[in-house]
């Protein structure tokens, strides 16, 4: 994975890493440590960490894990929609 990228407000098609990791840190609420969430979705704490701060984008297979984990959309996951 490599680090996200600052992309320009606006641009159709581009993804704000920084929203989907705040909507990552949503889902995982207070009753769910970093840790546990990491292990249920096969990834490090230290790599969610980065994720929920937008500093790596998240691929699709562990975006799926978190969509299906939680029940809510990629689109919601990646927008903030649906």
């Amino acid at each position: 994975m490599s680090k996200s990228r600052k992309t320009s407000q606006g641009k159709a098609g581009s993804v704000e890493w920084e929203n989907v990791g705040r909507r990552i840190r949503e889902l995982r609420g207070l009753y769910m440590t970093q840790k546990e969430l990491a292990r249920r979705i096969g990834v490090s704490q230290g790599h969610l960490s980065y994720m929920e701060r937008g500093e790596k984008e998240v691929g699709a297979e562990i975006l799926l894990r978190i969509s299906r984990e939680f029940g809510k959309s990629l689109e919601w996951l990646l927008t903030g929609e649906g």
